[in-house]
């Protein structure tokens, strides 16, 4: 019986060791596919809005690879912190995924209290859309037919203008009020719980106009029922090529993009990150997924890890100073 032991205990030493030597950092029999079972994306706006445009795509194609659901829960409010705090005191064990974007690094400086930190309670994990920011008008409640007469329009009708948000805090919001302060004109605010609902209340006519997410507005500007006035860069998007960009306007400081990246809980083990972000890159480059992100303007970045961080810092320094010029607060 000892005996037996002895060379099954060295058997087993001698294949932990041979699973180190090739590469793992524990034997290879102990780890597991993931996902085993079905994953949930959290979306911190309504259905309908800028992020679903690109977390239904990626969730089909995600499903359609690992076999295994990637379920979208709708979380909106608070311009997407409500969510950011559902996601944040989710369980990390690998099966709560959370859909973020440029608006939650605005949020920390436009709330005077948030109940999450986005640097402390979440890891980001892949950054897979970014797209322009378009002005988008309701032709009938605006009739212009270019960006010159919407300015002629704007400065002879101070205040008559309201434009739509995904809500305070929002890229949407402080888009806004970027381009306000840089043209020194005065536009109304009209705040919503999402880019979704805003977005439908601009094609009926109940708000003026939107700086909103070129991936949202796509669709609408094809069909007729928005009119695209300006897309935000120093070139034209190869989507929608007759419409001019910031720069060629005389906005060359104007430069606002909508992005969007996924996170997940902080602790979450690092196998299924790195799972997690190996999949989601597929889904992203399928064809079916890079048709979509053409079709919407956008394109995939594919940062990842410590870039994705780098960069999640660099937008938090630049909206911060957007934040403070423009006075925008929220309670």
């Amino acid at each position: 019986m000892t005996n037996f032991n002895a060379k099954t205990n060295r058997r087993s030493l001698l294949q932990w060791a041979a699973a180190w030597t090739a590469g793992g950092s524990f034997p290879l029999w102990a780890q597991t596919a993931w996902p085993t079972k079905p994953v949930t994306l959290i979306v911190p706006f309504p259905a309908g809005g800028g992020t679903d445009a690109f977390a239904r795509p990626l969730s089909a194609q995600f499903s359609r690879l690992t076999g295994k659901q990637l379920i979208i829960d709708n979380r909106g409010g608070a311009g997407g912190t409500l969510g950011a705090g559902v996601a944040a005191k989710a369980a990390p064990d690998g099966y709560t995924l959370f859909m973020g974007a440029v608006h939650h690094t605005i949020a920390p400086f436009m709330y005077a209290k948030l109940d999450y930190d986005l640097e402390r309670d979440l890891v980001p994990l892949i950054l897979v859309a970014n797209v322009p920011q378009v002005l988008v008008v309701n032709p009938k409640k605006v009739p212009v037919a270019n960006f010159k007469e919407f300015m002629e329009f704007v400065r002879k009708n101070p205040g008559r203008l309201n434009y739509g948000s995904a809500g305070g805090g929002t890229s949407h919001h402080l888009a806004g009020e970027l381009f306000k302060l840089q043209t020194k004109t005065f536009i109304t605010h009209i705040p919503y719980r999402g880019s979704g609902p805003a977005l439908q209340d601009l094609i009926g006519g109940n708000v003026d106009m939107m700086f909103d997410g070129l991936g949202s507005s796509a669709t609408h500007i094809k069909s007729g029922r928005v009119k695209a006035l300006m897309v935000s860069g120093t070139k034209r998007n190869p989507a929608f090529p007759d419409v001019p960009c910031s720069s060629e306007l005389g906005l060359p400081d104007y430069i606002v993009s909508t992005w969007y990246g996924v996170w997940t809980p902080k602790g979450t083990p690092v196998e299924s990150q790195t799972h997690a972000v190996d999949e989601i890159r597929k889904a992203c480059q399928s064809d079916e997924a890079k048709a979509v992100w053409a079709n919407q303007g956008a394109e995939f970045p594919n940062l990842t890890g410590a870039q994705f961080d780098g960069f999640i810092k660099a937008e938090l320094r630049k909206w911060s100073q957007v934040v403070k010029a423009s006075g925008a607060k929220l309670d």
